[in-house]
């Protein structure tokens, strides 16, 4: 089992509608085969000018993340996110020990 980790910074007017968008997406994300979970975590300390959203996915393992990233779904969901993005994204894919 992993855990993937994706840290994006979004553009204030964009929060909502990034929010929007994950909520649209979640139960087809959670449907991808070896896909166990997946949250939108949002930091606590994000202020007016920066929105930090942390998502956080529980795969099977390597093979069904690379899968899904290879998906159409992924494809079109990710153009969609980094639009809205105010900096770089960061991601790990973690185990849990």
């Amino acid at each position: 089992m992993i855990v993937r980790l994706v840290k994006m910074v979004f553009k204030p007017e964009e929060a909502p509608n990034f929010e929007a968008l994950f909520n649209s997406r979640k139960s087809l994300i959670a449907g991808s085969s070896g896909c166990q979970s997946v949250e939108l975590l949002k930091d606590v300390t994000s202020s007016e000018t920066e929105h930090v959203y942390f998502t956080r996915s529980i795969w099977d393992d390597e093979i069904s993340l690379d899968k899904y990233r290879s998906s159409p779904l992924f494809a079109e969901t990710w153009k969609l996110t980094k639009a809205k993005f105010a900096g770089k994204p960061e991601a790990w894919t973690t185990k849990i020990v």
